[in-house]
């Protein structure tokens, strides 16, 4: 990310998991090495996404997702898997535990996992 868009003005790098990495590659390879990933009808990287997420959602006839639901998706999931708190505020670029805290959301059944611990 270009720290000039960032809104920490800092850039940051984001490591891809092992699937990440394999499915961009997969694509690379099936899409004849395309520069861009995500590319406009110029050749060109996207600057704005927001049209075609749109249509994206709508194809898929998915209602009230929004681009930044995939950060607390990512959020979330870490701290479920048990990732520090501190990781996930950085990985998300946050400057302090209270955002980071507004992102990362437990699910029912991982709180109830977590209660049936003291089971034993």
């Amino acid at each position: 990310m270009e720290a000039k868009i960032a809104k920490s003005k800092k850039v940051r790098h984001i490591p891809l998991n092992a699937d990440a990495l394999r499915c961009l590659k997969d694509w690379k390879e099936e899409n004849n090495y395309p520069v861009y990933v995500f590319e406009s009808k110029n050749g060109k990287p996207f600057n704005n996404v927001q049209k075609a997420w749109s249509g994206i959602l709508k194809d898929a006839k998915i209602e009230g997702f929004r681009w930044h639901d995939m950060r607390h998706h990512f959020a979330s999931k870490l701290v479920m898997a048990g990732v520090s708190l501190n990781t996930v505020r950085e990985l998300l670029g946050h400057s302090n535990y209270k955002m980071t805290l507004r992102y990362a959301h437990l699910s029912p059944g991982h709180k109830a996992d977590a209660v049936a611990l003291l089971e034993h």
